[in-house]
Order: structure tokens, then sequence, then C-alpha cells
């Protein structure tokens, strides 16, 4: 079971301040390893629950929408824990709207955070991988709209169906350097991104109805695929999306 231990790891995780993101930084610093969480603001709340954990954590604030932050990520955290051995690219956004009305800026808005900024922040974490001559763990956050196509969310829909492309791609040309890119697909996860579709009572139960384990998903179902993929355990999986969906993809 060591195998799973990540004591002495240093791990990155974009979108840290509440929700998945939140869920995902608890349980690497449960297995032990260091977290550099990056957010649009201080997260105040994750920081209060790594310190009631006794872990340790940097918050860095950052504004995905431009890759210009990235380099000051890498350097801050290399100059805080000497290294880096995880990255999760868990930030994201969505736009809701139908596709005949979809504006330039909504597509925009999602694509750049969602992919554009989750591509070169991999690419710069995999260099500062390679130069350590240590390898790594990149987990990309995909959807259950990698695989399906959604209604009224057409720029979500292509920037995580991207997701789940460039994780092949990425791990293709970096797996002989001992990276491993992985990506989770998380189902329908009670976060504030899914206020909207909890609080419409017919669509929630449409929702349900649908799931196989007949619950929404929370932060704490995706720990233990979180520290898989960060983990020794994995060493040998290789640009694959796992769903993490109560069943759904099954129905």
């Amino acid at each position: 079971m060591n195998q799973f231990e990540l004591t002495g790891k240093v791990a990155i995780v974009t979108g840290c301040s509440g929700g998945l993101g939140q869920g995902m930084v608890l349980a690497l610093v449960g297995a032990g390893c260091s977290v550099v969480g990056v957010s649009t603001s201080r997260p105040h709340d994750t920081i209060e629950k790594v310190q009631q954990a006794g872990g340790k954590f940097l918050s860095l604030q950052a504004d995905l929408t431009y890759t210009k932050e990235i380099p000051d990520i890498i350097e801050q955290t290399v100059s805080t824990f000497g290294k880096v051995d995880i990255l999760v690219n868990n930030a994201g956004i969505i736009r809701r709207n139908p596709a005949i009305d979809f504006t330039e800026q909504d597509w925009d808005d999602v694509m750049d955070i969602n992919l554009r900024t989750a591509f070169f922040l991999s690419q710069a974490v995999a260099r500062q991988f390679i130069a350590q001559g240590s390898g790594g763990k990149i987990i990309n956050i995909a959807s259950m709209l990698s695989f399906q196509g959604g209604i009224n969310v057409p720029s979500y829909t292509a920037s995580k169906s991207g997701i789940a492309g460039l994780t092949r791609a990425m791990a293709n040309e970096w797996a002989s350097h001992g990276i491993n890119v992985n990506a989770i697909a998380p189902g329908y996860m009670a976060t504030n991104n899914t206020k909207a579709l909890q609080a419409d009572s017919d669509r929630n139960q449409a929702i349900l109805d649908r799931i196989p384990a007949g619950r929404w998903g929370t932060p704490e179902d995706l720990a233990g695929p979180c520290v898989f993929l960060a983990s020794k355990a994995s060493d040998y999986i290789n640009g694959y999306t796992i769903a993490v969906d109560g069943g759904w993809l099954a129905r």
C-alpha cells in the first residue's frame, strides 16, 4: 500500500479555492504531499483546512486566462519546495447559452482557461520534470462532456473534449521521460458549477434517475483517483481518462 504514499512530493493544483480542487488538495495533503494552490483569490477555506490537517501549502494568486502567469508559478514552487512532482490542471469555467446564440467572448474565455492554459502549464511543468530528471505526474480534469455533446455548453464541451485528446497526445510524447499524463472525468458533482441544475427539481431528478449510484458525486469521490494517478501505483498508466461518474457512462 505504500505505493500510494506521497510524502516528500510536491504538487501544483489549479482552481483550489473550493469544490473539486479543494477536495483534491486535501487528498494529496492527506497522502503526505506538499501543495501549491493556484487560484484567482486567496483560498482562505482551503488554507484553513490544510492547516487543520497539518499539511504544507503555498497559496499563489494568478489569472489563468493568461499564460504569462505560468513562469512565476513554476519559479515560486521550485524556490519554496525545491522541485515539482505533480500537476493537477483543475481550474476551469463554464458558459451556458444555446450554440446558435453563443458569443465569441464566451467561447474564448472558456477555451483560454480550460484548454490553452492547461496545455501551456503542462508544457512548463514537463520541462521542469525533464530538467529534474525524475519524471512526474500530470492529472487533467476532463468531464462527462469529454465523451458526450451536452446542451447549451459548446465551448465547455469543446474544451473538455480537447483535454481528453491532449491527455493522450502529451502522454505519447512524454512517457519516455517518465512523465505520466492522465485525466479524471468527474460525473455530475454537487459543486458551485452545478447549483443551477441541482436547484431545478425536474432536471435534478432526471440526472439522478440516470446515475446508477443514485446520487450526485462529491469532491471526496475524487480523492482516491487523484492520489492513485499522482502516486507510484499508476506508473504504467499513460494517456487514460478515468470516469468518476457513479456509472453515468455505463447507462
